[in-house]
C-alpha cells in the first residue's frame, strides 16, 4: 500500500508492503488499546479519540520519525494510518499548525 505524505509542501511516497502490514497488525492492535485510554493532542487531552484523531497523532509521530531517520517508526505509523484508512489519498502536515490540523485526505 502506498502512503502519500505532504510535509510543509515536500512530497514523499512510502510503500508499505502487504506482508509488513500483516506483520505489524498485533502492534497496531496494541496501539489502539493504548489509544482507547485517551491521547494527548498538543495541549488537549482527548478521552475518546476518533480514528481521524488517532491517525493525526500517528502522522505527527511519522514526521518525528522522518526527522529522526527512524525507519521502523516511520513504517509503523504509516501502516497504522493505512490500516485505519485504506483509501487515504494523502496525509498533509504543516509544522506551523497544531496536531489537530493535520489533514487526512480520503
Amino acid at each position: 500500500m502506498i502512503l502519500n505524505i505532504n510535509i510543509d509542501q515536500e512530497y514523499f511516497q512510502l510503500d508499505v508492503p502487504d506482508g509488513l502490514m500483516t506483520e505489524l497488525a498485533p502492534i497496531m492492535n496494541d496501539m489502539d488499546k493504548d489509544f482507547d485510554n485517551g491521547i494527548q493532542m498538543g495541549r488537549f487531552w482527548i478521552d475518546n479519540p476518533s480514528d481521524e484523531q488517532r491517525c493525526q497523532l500517528a502522522a505527527n509521530n511519522l514526521v518525528n520519525a522522518m526527522h529522526a531517520e527512524n525507519k521502523r517508526m516511520l513504517y509503523l505509523m504509516s501502516a497504522y494510518i493505512l490500516n485505519k484508512f485504506p483509501t487515504v489519498q494523502e496525509v498533509m502536515v504543516n509544522s506551523d499548525y497544531e496536531m489537530q490540523d493535520i489533514d487526512i485526505r480520503l
